[in-house]
């Protein structure tokens, strides 16, 4: 048998560490000089104390414990370690690198072995690792209680949000069988403007004039879409075309829309309390919002009978309503809202609900979240009748994808249908003229 090398496989010098040992060495510093900085700083002091007075005595208690141990780190390693102290007392620990990329849309933390993120609509693992299970439900309850919450095993499951307006979703045992879990939705810092949605061909010139107008003429649109497919984030568009001067008034289950105008009102559901109670629905919300003489709502999201007392408000004085709701195509998406109306437990037939639908739904915007990782809008559809009982949708802009490049990027185009707007009429007489070429334009998108 041949003694020489394998192949693929890097041979570790005598006396050096290997990368696993080396970890682990690390990972044991830290917590050392962790427990020692506890036993030697009052933590109520540390709490009205700055990052960087903190990092000092940080550096302190690190090299006595250095010198203690005879342990030799680089200089590098020891602004890495301290670093990474100060994160787990001031932030989340291990998150908080990722938490301050602005690169990154989601966080996905399986238990303390695996972290995730996506990165451009891609979903890769990362070499952060939690110390253990203890040390994750640690982050965790950091994180809950920061907004009033609680979880053990009593609470095992919550929903909170961070103060840049991240969802947090965390699971843990008796649940979570393998280990407690967390999920962030990261909540951009920065809103994206029109021009960037136009550069990201998310839309086209054409597709966002033809929105525009729609918005501003208040006919009432629903955007819908999978998870991820920038739903929330086109609808911040949409509001942009809102008039200066109309009254806006927002609810959410988590606030996320970042509407740019001055007379908003912004409100945000409460789940119950440790005793299952004092929980404040979207419902409940709606109801109120009417009495504050808005001109236009946006609910975040439609998800259970809300949906029927949004229908309600779009067709009894409150024009130019939006909302979302998650569907994989515009036909599904009327399906899904047919749903939700029948969760009010109102016991409405099916006929009425469809004609709701049909008479106060103007116009449905589909998003989709394609295989490379890009946003676009999908089909942008005109509500025009009911047939048979099934509601009738005529597509007037689509995206169609004709192939995949060399590189992974989706290849296709933008097009208009030829199909003129029911409503066009309406925009003309409210000054609002749009010319029949825009709607048989082709963009392709390479």
């Amino acid at each position: 048998m041949s003694s020489g090398p394998v192949l693929g496989r890097r041979s570790i010098p005598a006396g050096a560490a290997s990368p696993t040992q080396s970890q682990e060495r690390h990972a044991g510093l830290k917590t050392r000089v962790h427990q020692k900085l506890l036993g030697v700083l009052n933590m109520d002091a540390v709490k009205a104390e700055s990052r960087q007075e903190l990092g000092r005595e940080v550096q302190n208690v690190l090299e006595r414990i250095l010198r203690e141990s005879q342990l030799p780190i680089s200089m590098m390693e020891r602004n890495r370690l301290a670093e990474e102290i100060l994160d787990e007392v001031f932030g989340l620990g291990p998150l908080e690198p990722l938490l301050k990329d602005p690169t990154i849309s989601d966080i996905l933390v399986n238990t303390h072995k695996y972290v995730y993120i996506e990165r451009h609509g891609k979903l890769m693992e990362t070499n952060i690792r939690f110390q253990s299970d203890r040390h994750l439900l640690h982050i965790i309850e950091k994180i809950v209680s920061s907004v009033g919450r609680r979880i053990d095993e009593s609470v095992p499951l919550v929903d909170a949000r961070l103060p840049d307006g991240s969802r947090v979703n965390a699971i843990i045992p008796p649940l979570a069988v393998d280990g407690p879990s967390l999920s962030i939705r990261r909540f951009g810092r920065k809103v994206l403007s029109n021009e960037e949605l136009l550069r990201n061909q998310t839309v086209t010139q054409a597709v966002m004039a033809f929105l525009a107008a729609c918005v501003e003429a208040r006919l009432n649109i629903v955007i819908s879409g999978g998870t991820g497919s920038g739903k929330t984030t086109f609808l911040n568009c949409l509001s942009r075309f809102i008039p200066e001067h109309e009254r806006v008034i927002t609810i959410e289950d988590t606030a996320e829309l970042q509407i740019q105008l001055e007379d908003v009102v912004r409100m945000e559901t409460r789940p119950p309390n440790i005793e299952g109670k004092g929980a404040i629905t979207q419902r409940q919300l709606l109801m109120t919002a009417l009495r504050l003489r808005p001109d236009r709502i946006l609910l975040g999201e439609a998800r259970g009978g809300e949906a029927l007392d949004m229908l309600q408000a779009m067709g009894t004085g409150v024009e130019g309503s939006m909302t979302t709701v998650h569907a994989n195509s515009p036909a599904d998406a009327f399906s899904r809202l047919e749903t939700m109306v029948m969760m009010a437990k109102l016991d409405l037939p099916s006929r009425f609900i469809r004609q709701q639908m049909t008479s106060v739904v103007q116009l449905l915007v589909q998003t989709a979240r394609l295989s490379d990782g890009t946003r676009k809008v999908t089909h942008i559809a005109e509500v025009v009748g009911l047939r048979d009982l099934q509601i009738q949708v005529q597509d007037i802009f689509v995206f169609e994808q004709t192939g995949v490049g060399d590189d992974g990027r989706v290849l296709g185009r933008f097009r208009g249908t030829g199909a003129s707007p029911r409503f066009l009429e309406r925009l003309r007489v409210l000054g609002l003229p749009l010319p029949p070429k825009l709607f048989e334009e082709v963009v392709p998108v390479a």
